[in-house]
């Protein structure tokens, strides 16, 4: 998959985003942002920011503080200090459940779906923000409650069909191919209505053409929902093949932000990727 490199614009803060969105407030800043555990700084002064329609990408070796970021824009840890915006707004009296009826959803790691359920079940949990009927309603299986499952029904199916999915509505969760559910667990995520979906590595355990399956659905659904879109990803090709900015973390600080071409460039991310030793015993080897 080839695309044209996006543009990236400065901010009033040291942050950038797509030129494209340059006239727009980004859905999501964070300013100085830090957490520390024991007295150690596990993720110190992280500046970023996403525009409304952008695809980010959040990279860097292992145990270098991504998804500890991540636990901080949705409010699982509190942050030690800083600021995270979010569609404008502070975040800082807002719990996850509050952030996500406000728009931000993510994905985890390790795949968090309800495997005794059906395939349709585990989407209409995404579902809850926005099913309105009362509990009366649902316990006596009055019209208002048959209508909004009839809306329900319809909005699974639609969310299945972005990725194919829709023949394995009734299917149990559980049984499902690795793939498939990883590709779930996104659908799940796409059914709250977010405005900011996070990625936490939605390639994990994928093979190569699951992988470039992937990387045209995460297209497909910013331009169908014109969403932004950040993901931590270890698949290189996947994250330089989509993501118009890129922020690479190092032990808890940003070493390096900017397009696919500045980060493959950028002498310090190819040293905290292959470790100084290595580069030096490439120029030892060569010298020889």
């Amino acid at each position: 998959m080839s695309k044209t490199e996006t543009k990236l614009v400065p901010q009033p803060t040291t942050n950038l985003i797509p030129e494209r969105d340059a006239d727009k407030q980004p859905i999501l800043e964070a300013l100085n942002l830090g957490i520390d555990f024991g007295g150690l700084a596990a993720v110190d002064d992280f500046d970023f920011a996403v525009s409304p329609t952008e695809i980010a990408g959040l990279i860097g070796p292992n145990g270098a503080g991504k998804t500890t970021v991540f636990n901080l824009l949705t409010k699982v840890y509190q942050p030690s200090r800083g600021t995270i915006l979010f569609d404008g707004q502070d975040t800082l009296s807002m719990n996850s459940v509050q952030l996500s009826r406000a728009g931000m959803a993510r994905t985890f790691q390790n795949i968090r779906l309800f495997d005794n359920l059906s395939v349709a079940d585990n989407v209409k949990v995404g579902l809850h923000n926005h099913i309105n009927y009362s509990m009366a309603s649902g316990v006596l299986r009055l019209p208002s409650y048959w209508k909004a499952e009839r809306a329900a029904n319809e909005r699974v199916r639609e969310l299945l069909s972005i990725f194919g999915m829709e023949h394995l509505e009734q299917a149990q969760a559980g049984s499902l191919p690795y793939g498939a559910q990883r590709r779930l667990e996104i659908i799940r995520a796409l059914a709250t209505n977010p405005k900011l979906l996070l990625l936490d590595e939605p390639a994990a355990g994928m093979n190569p053409s699951e992988t470039a399956e992937l990387m045209d659905n995460i297209v497909k659904v910013r331009d169908m929902f014109q969403i932004a879109i950040v993901l931590i990803e270890h698949d290189m090709s996947l994250v330089m093949g989509i993501c118009e900015g890129i922020c690479v973390l190092n032990f808890g600080k940003i070493i390096a932000k900017g397009t696919p071409s500045d980060i493959q460039n950028n002498t310090q991310v190819i040293e905290a990727y292959l470790g100084r030793r290595a580069e030096e015993g490439r120029h030892d080897a060569e010298g020889e």
